[in-house]
């Protein structure tokens, strides 16, 4: 089960790595462009401000999956950022069904359960205090 919660928790860090860095660094006029065809129109109605801010915290979840728990700082930060990512994962999904996106409603629910399992496998039976 570690071995398990290690893999989603890695899947989850390079998904949140990837979705943040690009809202962070990419031009929103570019960002807007690729949204339209991919699921992310949301980013036309959004100031830079608000996506360039997603992308950091994105950046964190990414960091805060992964690093506590294997530079061994504080481990019981990693389901606290599952528990975040959950909280950001029912904003995502109220999103995309507001612009009627009902796929990525879908697929964000599939990150939340992930999420979830990374949250109870972390602060129940797998924990990293013995």
């Amino acid at each position: 089960m570690n071995l398990a919660l290690w893999i989603v928790a890695g899947l989850l860090a390079a998904l949140s790595l990837f979705g943040g860095a690009t809202k962070a660094f990419m031009p929103k006029d570019r960002l807007d462009e690729l949204g339209a065809k991919s699921g992310g129109g949301w980013t036309e109605h959004a100031s830079a401000g608000f996506v360039r801010t997603l992308g950091g915290l994105e950046i964190l979840a990414a960091a805060g999956l992964i690093l506590p728990a294997a530079l061994d700082i504080a481990p019981v930060m990693v389901p606290v950022t599952a528990v975040c990512w959950i909280l950001l994962m029912i904003g995502a999904m109220i999103t995309h069904a507001r612009y009627e996106q009902y796929k990525y409603v879908a697929l964000n629910l599939v990150y939340l359960a992930m999420a979830a399992y990374v949250a109870w496998g972390r602060f129940g039976p797998e924990s990293f205090t013995v």
